[in-house]
């Protein structure tokens, strides 16, 4: 079942979502889906950069990807340059993985209401059993 999502607009202060902590996940609510985010302990919401992400849409699917932003693949590659992994950080790959500019928990969210405005969402996360 594929899902009609509703009318956005381009501005992150007019998605007005719900959010807090629930046990270790942070969770956002909109009117066009919940996103729990799976941040370290430790890290401000503003500046998270690397973090596991399910989405949960109205038809009841569940989606998932690890976000990262731009700075955080470079900061990754330059360290797998000194440990050798990836190819001695030659390359980057993570399965349902999404880079997206800019850090923080709020702009996730903006990209994730932006991809599912625009179709691109299903190609960008990667569908899970629903049965959970």
């Amino acid at each position: 079942m594929r899902w009609d999502p509703p009318q956005v607009t381009n501005t992150s202060t007019e998605l007005r979502p719900e959010a807090g902590w629930d046990g270790p996940y942070y969770r956002v609510r909109t009117d066009g889906f919940e996103a729990s985010f799976l941040p370290n302990p430790d890290e401000a919401l503003d500046e998270v950069c690397n973090v596991d992400t399910e989405v949960r849409l109205p038809d009841g699917s569940r989606w998932s990807a690890t976000i990262f932003t731009v700075a955080e693949v470079s900061r990754l590659m330059k360290r797998w340059e000194e440990t050798g992994e990836a190819a001695g950080g030659r390359s980057f790959w993570c399965s349902d993985g999404l880079i997206v500019r800019d850090p923080g928990i709020r702009e996730m969210v903006t990209v994730i209401t932006e991809l599912l405005a625009s179709g691109e969402f299903e190609g960008a996360f990667h569908h899970l059993d629903d049965s959970v």
